[in-house]
């Protein structure tokens, strides 16, 4: 299977970045296809412009900033996305990514001013993530990045596609344990995808 990974932090030596090889290394080693897109190493620039704004609806073409990012995503049979979560919400490069890629002709089409998702080359997404604060605390919040891993991304791709959302919550109150148990889990995950 051809994988986008999809990771978002900019810390080398954060323990995301552990997550990050970790996912890499274990989807290579079951036999996939890895994308792997650090989008701080690519230094993705997660502002939409002016420009794309304004032709948002319009189709884009292979001269458009986000073209190559576009092709990567069509060409993917999974999606995996590594990242912090932060304030509730996905690190802005992530967000950007998802506002400046995720276009109509790409993720949906719109058809009598109806969307119609249609990133159906997508069979399979998780999400691998960390949180600061506590599972209670982020549902008290409403847990904004797993309903939209849960509900607007699940919408987009393929009807019945398998869907997981990995979570460590309490990283800053953590422990070796708590951390190398997570990485068990997300490993485990990984081997079987």
């Amino acid at each position: 299977m051809n994988i986008l990974v999809l990771y978002a932090h900019p810390v080398e030596t954060s323990f995301n970045a552990g997550l990050h090889r970790m996912i890499v290394e274990r989807l290579a080693a079951a036999g996939h296809a890895i994308d792997d897109c650090d989008l701080y190493a690519e230094n993705f620039d997660p502002r939409l412009t002016q420009a794309e704004r304004l032709g948002y609806h319009n189709e884009r073409g292979v001269g458009d900033a986000t073209a190559p990012y576009v092709e990567r995503l069509l060409r993917a049979d999974a999606l995996v996305l590594s990242y912090p979560v932060w304030n509730f919400g996905f690190p802005a490069i992530l967000k950007g990514f998802f506002d400046r890629v995720f276009l109509p002709g790409v993720s949906f089409k719109l058809v009598d001013g109806k969307v119609q998702p249609s990133l159906h080359n997508i069979r399979k997404l998780a999400a691998v993530t960390t949180y600061g604060g506590s599972r209670f605390r982020a549902i008290l919040m409403g847990d904004p990045p797993r309903k939209l891993v849960d509900r607007m991304l699940r919408a987009t791709i393929k009807p019945g596609a398998s869907v997981s959302y990995l979570a460590h919550y309490s990283m800053n109150l953590s422990t070796i344990e708590t951390r190398k148990a997570f990485l068990a889990k997300v490993a485990a995950r990984m081997d079987a995808f």
